[in-house]
């Protein structure tokens, strides 16, 4: 089992900006991708953002060019920078990781909260 911390999360108002850190008790060059998902009250988990262990990236339309998912291979982790947050960014945000071909793991989450 591989531990996923994340942290970062908390009250922000709209417009402002959120760092989010996903550190991983392993090497994260053991991780096919690392990403980050969200799930809103009422809703289903969704993808926000993922990079892959050669560091090519996929984001969801609706965070494109506001979010930016980077990683430190010396740190073992992820973060996932958010600028110009919305309300309806407003979730809690997981680290997930993934190797090939279905072993998946997942963080405890991180409450982000988009209010004026």
């Amino acid at each position: 089992q591989v531990q996923l911390v994340e942290s970062g999360g908390g009250l922000v108002q709209p417009g402002g900006s959120l760092r989010l850190s996903c550190a991983a008790a392993a090497s994260i060059f053991s991780f096919n991708t690392m990403g980050w998902y969200r799930q809103a009250p009422g809703k289903q988990r969704e993808l926000v953002a993922r990079i892959s262990s050669r560091g090519s990236t996929k984001y969801d339309e609706s965070v494109k060019g506001r979010f930016t998912i980077s990683r430190d291979n010396a740190k073992n982790t992820v973060y996932l920078q958010m600028n110009s947050l919305k309300p309806e960014d407003t979730a809690v945000y997981y680290c997930n990781a993934v190797i090939y071909p279905a072993m998946e793991y997942w963080g405890q989450g991180t409450q982000v909260t988009v209010s004026s």
